[in-house]
């Protein structure tokens, strides 16, 4: 791993924040024990997904402050959020992202100056062909489909050659083939971030996707062979006919492959940037508590996750203060020395632990019509819909609710955790966004619907 240089004397820094989408805190425990930094053993998201979890990284409230809900996954709150703050404080602010949620179409590319990503967020190209529209529209027609592709590339409105690319690397991706190495974003972000001239006062966010279904790295580093399944419906009904080990062992085999390549991204980093938050957003279920990958609930295995912050020393420590994401946010703004409310508190001076929350909403629209079509009982559907929520407090105590009722773990400094939850849920202003405003296209509902998110 390189030598990082002597921290820059201009009055701001260069800070970049990368989230490992989906990386358990116990797998990251094995797999990253190279990294250096800060470990904050007792780091808690907000929510059990994607969406909420970085809505609360960008604008340091709670998801449901900000309008973010089951139903609701644009980030157009009227409040700045942090990448503008940080490009009106004077940094220049660059995004690279694999997750389709993370994306300009649901505004999160808000504040950035440039915002690219992965192959996956190159479907939404208006000067691609929409792969999306034509394999959802040309299903059962068989392989002559793919001459009318051919045509309409190259009859169409849309760059060719680009278009052509862009549809193989999605065939091979999906069958697992090609001459190279094939993954879901993390070698295209190393690129960028090898091939892009940093200068001063930089703020760069990076999402990696490697850690999420469908669990797929290239496949030199396949030990294990993941089955597809409906990780709703066989939350709501019957378990999955599957080799929990062998989808345990195909995950933790994506994984190490994240891990090998953000050594590299990691290394390039630490040449140019004063700061680096290696963080998650939320983890995984495996069947534990009869829920499976990050659909339902707020079990600790889905809240709480990796933490790091490297300040410019390669040694390792750890942490036991409990913080949030909302943290994150708040050191973001202290490491750029700009001023700015938020629940959170930075970790960059000394540390006493907050008491936080995290939230599920319940089902997205799309999933409650979906089961609704699939003889799935409306109470089944119902009583999964219902919110639930967490609390973490000092003294490694997380409390959470489920459908039995509120169960915890540890010994909570406070008298009755119970209440506090319910009081400061209660506390919340939580606007009512409603439905996102606009249908989504279908070349990202073919993204989304890949990862398993619809």
């Amino acid at each position: 791993m390189r030598t990082a240089p002597e921290p820059y004397t201009e009055a701001m820094a260069n800070i970049a924040l990368v989230v490992l989408d989906t990386v358990r805190k116990d797998t990251f425990d094995d797999v990253f024990d190279w990294l250096p930094g800060t470990h904050f053993e007792q780091a808690f998201s907000t929510s059990h997904r994607t969406v909420p979890a970085h809505a609360s990284l960008f604008t340091g409230q709670y998801a449901s402050e900000v309008g973010i809900t089951a139903g609701h996954a644009s980030l157009d709150t009227d409040s700045p959020v942090l990448a503008e703050r940080l490009n009106d404080a004077g940094h220049r602010t660059r995004a690279f992202s694999a997750n389709p949620y993370i994306s300009g179409e649901f505004n999160f590319d808000r504040g950035f100056d440039e915002f690219t990503g992965s192959w996956r967020l190159q479907s939404f190209d208006s000067d691609l062909f929409d792969w999306g529209i034509f394999i959802a529209n040309s299903a059962g027609e068989g392989p002559l489909r793919y001459f009318r592709a051919l045509r309409e590339c190259v009859t169409g409105d849309c760059d060719t050659v680009r278009s052509l690319k862009h549809g193989a690397t999605l065939k091979l991706y999906d069958r697992g083939l090609g001459p190279f190495q094939m993954d879901d974003g993390a070698r295209a972000a190393l690129d960028y971030v090898r091939n892009t001239s940093f200068g001063a006062d930089e703020f760069l966010f990076l999402n990696l996707m490697e850690a999420h279904a469908p669990y797929n790295p290239p496949s030199s580093y396949q030990h294990h062979s993941p089955t597809e399944f409906d990780a709703v419906r066989a939350t709501l009904t019957d378990p999955p006919t599957v080799d929990v080990q062998e989808l345990r062992g195909a995950y933790e085999d994506s994984v190490t492959y994240l891990a090998e390549v953000y050594a590299d991204i990691f290394g390039e980093l630490q040449t140019t940037f004063d700061y680096i938050i290696t963080v998650a957003d939320h983890g995984e279920l495996f069947g534990e508590h009869g829920a499976w990958n990050h659909c339902y609930g707020v079990y600790p295995e889905l809240t709480q996750v990796p933490l790091v912050i490297w300040e410019g020393r390669n040694d390792r420590s750890s942490d036991h203060t409990v913080t949030s994401l909302l943290d994150v946010y708040a050191t973001v703004l202290d490491m750029a020395d700009h001023d700015a409310e938020a629940r959170g508190t930075t970790l960059l001076d000394d540390r006493n632990g907050g008491v936080y929350l995290t939230e599920y909403f319940g089902l997205t629209p799309r999933q409650r019509r979906r089961l609704g079509t699939e003889d799935v009982p409306k109470e089944t559907i119902e009583a999964y819909n219902q919110p639930l929520a967490g609390i973490a407090t000092p003294d490694d105590f997380y409390g959470f609710e489920t459908q039995e009722g509120f169960t915890h773990h540890g010994t909570s400094v406070l008298s009755n955790p119970r209440a506090e939850l319910d009081s400061r849920l209660d506390s919340l202003d939580r606007p009512d966004r409603g439905s996102d405003p606009t249908e989504v296209a279908e070349s990202v509902l073919s993204q989304l619907e890949d990862l398993g998110y619809t």
